[in-house]
């Protein structure tokens, strides 16, 4: 039983503009692994799984064909990548956690 949707997954990789090589580099996998999991020859993980979902921006619920939305239900903001951003979120979490001032604008899980 196939979990993960290889025809998404190849979506996913061709909207970035990214060679299977470099999505694999991106997931943290070795690229033989990548391919068969494109391939639909191999069921990856569920780790591996929401790392694609994270790398491809999209949700596991989309790579494994539950949802027909590839919006993603997380991001992740890194401080190096996007100071200011990173900066607007801590700033979020410290007012919600204080006066409940974000709830409802950004869910923040610790």
């Amino acid at each position: 039983m196939d979990i993960l949707d290889k025809e998404r997954l190849k979506e996913c990789r061709l909207k970035l503009g990214i060679t299977k090589q470099e999505a694999a580099k991106r997931i943290q996998i070795s690229q033989p692994a990548y391919l068969r999991y494109e391939a639909g020859s191999r069921n990856p993980s569920i780790q591996i799984i929401s790392k694609m979902a994270e790398v491809f921006s999209t949700s596991t619920d989309y790579l494994i064909g539950k949802s027909a939305d590839s919006s993603p239900n997380r991001l992740v903001v890194e401080q190096s990548d996007t100071p200011a951003l990173f900066s607007l979120v801590e700033t979020c979490k410290t007012l919600n956690a204080a006066h409940g001032l974000c709830k409802g604008i950004i869910k923040c899980y610790f």
